[in-house]
């Protein structure tokens, strides 16, 4: 199907229906979320015909919009209640914060990368202006709101960075990400605040791309 030519609209339930609901993806809400926000709002114009392919949408700088697929399955496995904080770190252009926004959580979208906060700016406006902007440096997350019921990284990490990991309610808190390590497939998984502190488990493959700003610095050897 041709994107450029297509209505977004009908390409959006197709999404859900080729994309999403066949990959154990049935939370209503999350259903409903994927059916009615406009996906295309939240690329730059030039992307916006790519914006229901099932694939990560690369953004510039090492960033992408991450694969439908994908982000819907994190969030279901967050399960956000309504009311909980929820924290996304490496927001991007918003289009997570905006899904966890109709999800009822109380949403903060952490980014530090100036093009990418222009453009979550503009569209969350429109379609998700309960959703609060937060600037810094993603490994720290953003302390002034903790704890977080949810906290979503979008991206992949080879480790949860420990602020982040402080920053998860304990007890009932859920992490979100994808822990990949040097080769080009990783495991998205949940972690879970207990007693004993953050607990990781594996809930799928994937191929997420890292998020540069939570890789460790490149090594030199002589």
């Amino acid at each position: 199907m041709d994107l450029h030519t297509s209505n977004y609209d009908e390409v959006r339930q197709l999404m859900v229906d080729g994309q999403i609901r066949p990959n154990r993806v049935s939370d209503p809400r999350l259903l409903r979320a994927m059916r009615t926000l406009p996906r295309e709002q939240f690329l730059p114009p030039h992307l916006a015909a790519l914006a229901y392919i099932d694939e990560d949408i690369p953004l510039g700088r090492g960033r992408v919009m991450l694969e439908p697929m994908v982000i819907a399955r994190l969030l279901q496995a967050a399960a956000p209640r309504g009311g909980e904080r929820a924290l996304v770190v490496g927001a991007g252009t918003g289009y997570g914060a905006a899904l966890l926004d109709r999800c009822g959580a109380e949403v903060t979208a952490l980014e530090d990368d100036a093009e990418l906060t222009a453009l979550a700016r503009a569209a969350l406006a429109v379609w998700a202006p309960a959703v609060r902007l937060a600037s810094g440096p993603l490994a720290e997350g953003w302390a002034a709101g903790a704890p977080y019921d949810v906290i979503l990284i979008e991206g992949a990490v080879p480790v949860v960075p420990a602020a982040l990991a402080a920053q998860v309610r304990n007890p009932g808190g859920r992490l979100l990400t994808v822990l990949r390590g040097a080769g080009h497939i990783g495991q998205a998984s949940l972690g879970e605040c207990h007693a004993a502190g953050l607990r990781l488990r594996p809930l799928f493959d994937c191929a997420t791309p890292p998020l540069p700003q939570l890789q460790p610095p490149p090594v030199f050897s002589f």
